[in-house]
């Protein structure tokens, strides 16, 4: 495995295309009653927020061979898993349990349409109580294995 601390970087290119394995995981979980736009659109939130919580999650930015640039994206693979609404609820006391960086999407953010009301939204509800249907969680591929243990991998 690489000792560079970004895996994306040229050095890691130049060295031949060596799978990375890393020792963090970025994982979402969706509860399985979505409808396909919902999933995406739950998704794409979802991830968003892990690069401010974690920095270490973001890669380089790229470039093509004609120099014009683009801006850096997660350094490693997102596993997308789905489940019951009750394994969303397990997955969250678990995540909650193991303080690993997270991020929540509830039933009730479909209804707004900003920033600031997504997140009265939340803050209005609490903890036992939200309507979960989108978690996404990183950390150490075992804590996270465990907080999305009895989802089953997005088909």
């Amino acid at each position: 495995m690489s000792t560079n601390p970004n895996p994306n970087s040229k050095a890691d290119v130049d060295a031949g295309d060596v799978p990375v394995r890393f020792d963090t995981k970025i994982a979402v979980l969706l509860r399985e009653d979505l409808e396909t736009w919902q999933r995406l659109n739950v998704t794409a939130f979802l991830v968003s927020g892990l690069g401010t919580e974690a920095p270490e999650v973001i890669g380089e930015p790229y470039e093509d061979a004609d120099g014009a640039g683009y801006l850096p994206m997660l350094r490693q693979p997102v596993m997308v898993f789905e489940g019951t609404k009750e394994t969303l609820t397990t997955a969250h006391a678990r995540v909650l349990s193991r303080a690993l960086p997270r991020a929540v999407f509830t039933s009730d953010l479909f209804a707004t349409g900003h920033d600031r009301a997504n997140r009265a939204a939340v803050r209005a509800v609490r903890t036992d109580d939200l309507d979960l249907v989108g978690l996404a969680v990183y950390g150490p591929r075992n804590a996270v294995d465990k907080v999305v243990k009895g989802a089953r991998m997005h088909p």
